[in-house]
């Protein structure tokens, strides 16, 4: 169990700080929510100060004290980012290692190399997928867009019919995937096996991605036929560079990560036994801090040398990398904060005690709460942040794979009907050429789409596991 977990179960344990009842309690968290809703989509207010005036105002309308509210903001804010910072920081370096480069470049040239024109889609998947990884959606976004344009373009193919399979596979990984933050975060808040999850995660990923990819652009490319623009066609990184790592050397350093995450679970679920010295080492190399850690360093020597970067180069690019993900940090750990907010005003037990009498089972509820939050902020992370922290309590008597799926249902549902709240919609938008109708035909439609399949795999695996 993480310290945020451990935190987490002290605090469902503690005595709530506030002696409000089941009704006021309830009418604080929907007022404490459109508070956040209002100041992001009407005022525009960065969703750092939003979160944090939200958990202000939720304290208030719930009755607890002023100090006890700050206090639980506080603690949440430090205990997500202990938890998820570092590795949210390892893999901006990881991704501006990739895009820097050219290895990037380098995968994409390949799999394009040796696809057809039939396969072209689906070669699209398979490199926003492997690309997707390691990276946030909106870098993974900048890296292929120029690759999109210039498929399209030179194969004279519907603009959608490339774009949209490498949308589902940057969105599926960014939502069902770790390392990526919100799943990572999900994992910390109900104190889900990262390897479980990863495992589980994957397993859904392939037919979402497949579905929500070739098989909607096909309809997507009838509804919107648009050409490449030209104009948004970028020059790529790899142009300024003289070399670039090889296909493999990338590959593998992409892969490492995740490879020694599943590494651990196997093993976990194999041997069995905490005591045992093999599976002691596997839990320290198989954790995410180490196995991120292992890709960076992996990656100077794979990557960055290969490219002709210099010692004095090396430090200015993680430097670069780190600088993007200010906000992030700031956003995910005010999000941890309102959650903890929740929790010690006893939200969390209230949605314990009410659900037992409900016919809804709680995947489904944790589902439905992250597509509702997702709706209203326009923010995925928000809404897997301020979910995990609602249905927390929900996995405490659940088996090690039902907790995982818990954190899935969360992220499937936090990909729900992306629109113009959302920062992806207008990149979208921008990128594509597109106008408001058209990216809600294609990009809404298969965030939508990706939610619903991800979220029905999610349940029908919880009959059968």
């Amino acid at each position: 169990m993480t310290r945020l977990s451990v935190e987490m179960l002290a605090a469902d344990t503690a005595e709530p700080i506030t002696s409000a009842g089941h009704a006021q309690l309830g009418i604080a968290v929907l007022l404490g929510i459109a508070v956040i809703v209002l100041l992001i989509t009407k005022f525009k207010l960065h969703a750092f100060l939003s979160l944090t005036i939200g958990t202000l105002a939720l304290g208030a309308f719930a009755g607890a004290p002023l100090d006890k509210v700050i206090a639980s903001f506080t603690t949440g804010l430090g205990s997500t980012v202990a938890g998820v910072g570092v590795l949210i920081a390892l893999g901006a370096i990881l991704g501006k290692m990739l895009a820097d480069s050219g290895g990037a470049d380098q995968i994409v040239d390949t799999i394009l190399a040796k696809a057809s024109i039939r396969s072209m889609p689906w070669a699209m998947v398979l490199i926003a997928s492997v690309v997707g990884l390691p990276l946030f959606f909106e870098v993974g976004i900048v890296l292929l867009i120029p690759v999109v344009l210039m498929v399209a373009k030179r194969g004279n193919y519907s603009l959608m019919r490339i774009g949209i399979p490498a949308l589902a596979g940057l969105s599926v990984m960014h939502g069902l995937v770790p390392p990526h933050p919100g799943p990572l975060v999900a994992i910390d808040a109900v104190g889900a096996n990262l390897g479980v999850t990863l495992a589980l995660g994957v397993l859904i990923a392939i037919p979402t991605v497949i579905i929500a990819g070739p098989v909607f652009s096909k309809y997507a490319a009838r509804w919107v036929d648009v050409p490449a623009p030209d104009r948004m066609i970028p020059q790529r990184a790899s142009e300024t560079l003289e070399k670039r790592p090889s296909f493999g050397a990338t590959l593998a350093t992409i892969l490492l990560p995740v490879v020694l995450m599943l590494a651990k679970a196997l093993v976990d679920i194999i041997v069995d036994d905490p005591d045992h010295l093999v599976q002691r080492v596997f839990d320290v190399v198989g954790s995410p801090l180490i196995a991120l850690l292992a890709a960076v360093i992996v990656g100077i020597f794979t990557l960055l040398r290969p490219a002709g970067f210099a010692k004095d180069r090396v430090s200015g690019l993680v430097e670069k990398g780190l600088a993007p993900i200010a906000g992030i940090l700031l956003i995910v750990g005010a999000g941890g904060g309102f959650k903890q907010t929740l929790i010690d005003c006893g939200v969390g037990q209230m949605i314990l005690e009410i659900s037992k009498d409900w016919s809804i089972p709680a995947l489904l509820l944790a589902w439905l709460i992250a597509v509702a939050i997702r709706l209203a902020t326009g923010s995925a992370t928000v809404a897997t942040v301020s979910a995990a922290g609602l249905v927390a309590p929900l996995a405490a008597d659940m088996s090690t794979t039902h907790a995982a799926l818990l954190v899935l249902a969360i992220g499937a549902g936090s990909l729900f009907f992306s629109h113009v709240n959302d920062a992806g919609f207008w990149l979208v938008k921008e990128y594509f050429g597109l106008n408001v109708g058209q990216t809600i035909k294609t990009w809404s439609v298969m965030e939508t789409i990706i939610s619903v399949v991800a979220g029905g795999l999610v349940l029908l695996l919880s009959l059968v596991i």
